[in-house]
């Protein structure tokens, strides 16, 4: 499967939690997954996985090799900082009081500073790709593309070096999202939000949520290419400041007119419903939900 994601609540026990989104391409991201998360899990990341891969990228096999991934993550601070950092064209929005706002900037080659860096770097942007051939400017290996000797990392074609987004959450702040593309190609930053908050009012399962818009983004014939046939992964973080998640539910669904509700009277859904007495975001893990359209697709199938 070529997207992954990972979900930390508590790291450590230091009340930091910790989301990502990764889209890969010509190769299988989950490979390398356990890596990062045993290292996160131990406390270890800073050293091992660094070191790990610098010996990697010395491989003179991975010099052409076509694989690579974006990267979108979100850390949260016991003390309500939120960081995102990003690389490439995966995304994360908060929503604000209804208001989507983006926290962070996709990554393309038509990207005017993006160009700027490819052209310097004796590259070129062709139809909207890097040399013609890669749709983002910056990603996670895609080694062919950093192969200058001697320009450093960040000035490469195409680089891993992430944009940084702080954000003080406030109790005016909803929810978190992370998608990768195949989400923000069929629906805007706005759209998402309004989507999500209407099946919250409507006190749908955050999970199902992530199911509904995959859903919704999804091309009637995914045999081709094109909008709605890309791989979908979705990650949404409720903010409950205090609350219930009952509270939580009430107060978005108090937020909208009753026009903009979305009513679902299937049993299914109202049956996944679950209660929690907690108001610290650690401990809630059912209410950060994230799914792989092709884990859901896998599970049909069987």
């Amino acid at each position: 499967m070529e997207d992954a994601h990972t979900t930390l609540l508590d790291y450590e026990n230091t009340g930091t939690a910790f989301f990502a989104v990764f889209d890969g391409h010509g190769g299988n991201v989950n490979e390398i997954m356990p890596m990062f998360d045993s290292d996160l899990r131990q406390g270890t990341a800073c050293y091992p996985t660094l070191y790990n891969v610098s010996n990697i990228i010395k491989d003179p096999d991975l010099q052409h090799d076509p694989s690579g991934c974006t990267s979108i993550v979100a850390l949260l601070t016991k003390d309500n900082e939120l960081y995102v950092g990003n690389a490439g064209d995966s995304r994360a929005i908060i929503c604000t009081k209804g208001v989507a706002i983006a926290l962070s900037e996709d990554h393309k080659p038509s990207n005017p500073k993006e160009t700027q860096r490819i052209e310097n770097a004796g590259g070129h942007v062709e139809f909207g790709r890097v040399n013609g051939n890669l749709a983002l400017s910056r990603a996670l290996g895609d080694f062919e593309f950093k192969s200058s000797t001697n320009l450093p990392p960040e000035k490469q074609v195409v680089t891993a070096d992430p944009d940084v987004t702080r954000h003080k959450l406030t109790e005016k702040d909803e929810f978190l999202v992370l998608a990768c593309d195949g989400i923000w190609d069929c629906m805007t930053n706005q759209e998402v939000a309004k989507f999500i908050r209407q099946h919250v009012a409507d006190h749908v399962p955050l999970k199902v949520i992530c199911e509904k818009l995959m859903d919704h983004c999804l091309a009637d014939q995914t045999g081709t290419t094109g909008i709605g046939c890309d791989n979908m992964t979705v990650e949404i973080v409720a903010f409950l400041h205090g609350q219930s998640e009952e509270e939580w539910y009430k107060k978005i669904k108090a937020s909208l007119g009753d026009k903009e509700v979305v009513h679902n009277t299937k049993d299914g859904l109202k049956s996944q419903s679950r209660e929690y007495s907690t108001n610290e975001l650690r401990n809630a893990p059912d209410l950060t939900s994230s799914l792989s359209k092709e884990e859901e697709n896998k599970k049909q199938e069987k």
